[in-house]
């Protein structure tokens, strides 16, 4: 009953549905206020009758809670308050909630890097960090890769010989790929999954691997792009088959990432708290906008900690505080003037 434009975007490929919720009552249209968060998380079916939703004093336990369905909450809650007390906000406000984020975003992206298109601004609910309860202002970038080695099968004890080892191969990738880490510039290389081989007496003729990097800068993501897809094999008789690439560009903290900073962190000391900030290795839809010279604000979900993790939670004491910080940044002309450095 509320004047907001909810529209469901079917899924494709196995993956749930996205929905896009827009309040705009004086229908002034504009660039809007993009606030993007996702539900879907990284646990099993089933989890939640495994760790099932407690309260333990100021903790608030649940496989998801934190990472990230508290912060998505957290834009649905502003959004819905701004309609029922009848709020014309400064632009319209746009909620994006996908189902696919913990995986990349696969089927979202198109529709993500739509939305910021006709964007002011991007607000990401994703988890607070830490116990300062930090917003992020910067994110490493992400790629992703599979490889997959081919060599040729024979009986380990009559015909060793014979036999072309896809997992000795492999070993060998392995060891090339994490040298490839350098901390100094803060970038990893990760090989996270490794498959390989049939039998303990067969030579095995296939293995792969999954790979995972982190790059402070794109020049960092091109070199190291090449490095992995340049690969060769060591054993001439050994076939390499690489594929993946760039994930998520990196979120770079840059003049116009200070600007909403420093708008953000003055409303949240007008509203009794701190807001300090830092940055994550690790990723989220931000990367995409933020790549793209969107104004982008991540790290303003909830409080907590355990993100992927058994003990996963979110503080109750740090739910009223971010929802009004969410809320003011969309309901607040002064903010947004200041956040994008209007005159």
């Amino acid at each position: 009953g509320l004047p907001i434009d909810i529209e469901r975007v079917s899924g494709r490929d196995g993956f749930g549905d996205h929905l896009v919720l827009r309040y705009d009552p004086a229908g002034q249209g504009g660039p809007s206020a993009l606030v993007m968060g996702h539900i879907d998380t990284v646990w099993d079916v089933g989890s939640l009758a495994e760790r099932p939703f407690r309260i333990e004093g100021d903790r608030v336990y649940g496989p998801g809670i934190y990472d990230m369905k508290a912060g998505t909450y957290l834009g649905y809650n502003a959004i819905r308050m701004l309609a029922e007390r009848g709020v014309v906000p400064p632009r319209p406000v746009t909620l994006l909630i996908n189902s696919d984020e913990e995986v990349g975003s696969p089927t979202s992206r198109d529709l993500i890097e739509h939305l910021a298109r006709d964007a002011a601004f991007v607000l990401v609910p994703e988890p607070a960090v830490g116990p300062d309860i930090a917003a992020v202002t910067a994110r490493k970038g992400w790629g992703r890769f599979a490889m997959t080695a081919t060599g040729r099968p024979a009986h380990a004890g009559g015909n060793h010989a014979e036999g072309r080892s896809a997992i000795r191969e492999i070993a060998h990738q392995i060891l090339a790929l994490e040298a490839l880490t350098d901390y100094d510039a803060g970038t990893t290389v990760n090989v996270g999954v490794v498959h390989g081989g049939t039998r303990m007496n067969v030579v095995p003729a296939e293995a792969t691997i999954e790979i995972d990097f982190r790059v402070m800068t794109a020049a960092d993501a091109d070199r190291l792009e090449q490095a992995v897809l340049g690969r060769s094999a060591v054993d001439p008789d050994v076939a390499l088959e690489i594929s993946g690439g760039l994930n998520r560009p990196a979120f770079t903290r840059n003049d116009k990432v200070a600007r909403m900073y420093g708008a953000a962190k003055d409303l949240a000391d007008d509203l009794g708290f701190a807001l300090p900030e830092t940055a994550r290795g690790g990723v989220s839809d931000g990367n995409f906008v933020a790549a793209m010279g969107l104004p982008t604000l991540d790290g303003l979900g909830c409080g907590g900690h355990g993100a992927h993790a058994f003990d996963e939670h979110i503080l109750i004491s740090t739910i009223a505080p971010r929802a009004a910080l969410m809320y003011g940044m969309l309901a607040s002309a002064e903010f947004q003037r200041r956040a994008l450095a209007q005159d």
